[in-house]
């Protein structure tokens, strides 16, 4: 088919690869503006960008789309399809009418649970017991339109943001080119009135440890929220990163450190039960397990983060 792609981030870049080994004809990728970056603030293309022109693919990346010029420019590619991931701009109604079947999106989630931009994040740190990937076609609405196919996987009870997201994107890599080739066939299916959640942005300010919560809610906001933007508390004055955690049993004041002793990794107390941390990183250096992390940074027991 000819296609449009539109899509940014990394989560992206296995849709256009299987796109391309599918066969099918890009007539152009659509991605964000290369933003600054670096030590010198230079332009950087971004994943999508860089590996569309990896693979001698024509590049767009307007600033918006709601201009007549982009508009036209987007309608003269007589592309038959679009594909949508994780773009970052919202198609005005004349984009999404343009392609003369329509625009597909590939959303991480299990629709109509988790609408919206961190279905990920929001997943995991709501404890669901799964995930998956949905194929729908695009309407007006935030994630409201009808879809094509679906398929789940579990949350275990290990996984990070960083795990279910490569996941998820071989997933709907997966699952966009068996659309393409069903979608004849495939019957749209409206989502259901109930069971509507909404996946906000992450703000920066969810991401500071509130050592009062049970551990499992703590677990979970950091397993949620890591790699990126990473929860985070003091410890002895340094702002730490919190990368990798699990509850265990533990009884102390909130915040208390239970075990810092440099054979393990530290154990602290929250408002119910405690939780190890397995996974850390200060500012300026790289992530270590917890035993390498007391090794060079003791916390001794009693501290109160």
């Amino acid at each position: 088919m000819r296609i449009v792609f539109m899509g940014s981030p990394e989560f992206s870049v296995p849709v256009l690869e299987a796109l391309v080994d599918a066969g099918h004809e890009l007539a152009a990728v659509y991605c964000q503006p290369p933003r600054p970056a670096g030590r010198g603030k230079h332009p950087r293309p971004g994943p999508v960008h860089a590996r569309a022109e990896a693979l001698g693919l024509p590049v767009r990346h307007p600033e918006t789309l709601r201009s007549d010029a982009a508009q036209a420019g987007f309608a003269a590619l007589e592309a038959e399809v679009a594909v949508v991931v994780a773009y970052g701009l919202i198609l005005p109604q004349a984009v999404l009418d343009a392609p003369a079947r329509g625009c597909l999106n590939i959303h991480a989630s299990l629709l109509p649970r988790w609408r919206g931009a961190a279905p990920i994040h929001r997943a995991i740190m709501a404890g669901d017991a799964e995930t998956g990937v949905c194929i729908m076609q695009m309407e007006a609405g935030l994630d409201t339109g009808p879809v094509l196919m679906r398929q789940s996987t579990p949350i275990g009870a290990d996984d990070t943001t960083a795990d279910l997201h490569d996941r998820l994107s071989a997933m709907g890599a997966r699952l966009i080119v068996e659309a393409l080739a069903r979608l004849d066939g495939l019957v749209p299916e409206p989502q259901p009135e109930e069971g509507v959640t909404y996946a906000a942005k992450i703000d920066k300010g969810e991401a500071r440890v509130d050592w009062t919560r049970p551990a499992g809610e703590i677990g979970r906001l950091v397993r949620g929220l890591s790699p990126f933007p990473g929860a985070w508390c003091e410890i002895g004055g340094q702002r730490v990163k919190l990368l990798g955690a699990e509850p265990v049993s533990g009884e102390g004041l909130p915040g208390e450190v239970l075990d810092g002793g440099a054979g393990g990794a530290p154990v602290i107390a929250c408002g119910h039960g405690a939780l190890r941390l397995t996974r850390l990183q200060r500012a300026g250096k790289s992530a270590q397990d917890g035993a390498s992390f007391l090794r060079g940074f003791p916390v001794p027991r009693g501290t109160r983060l």
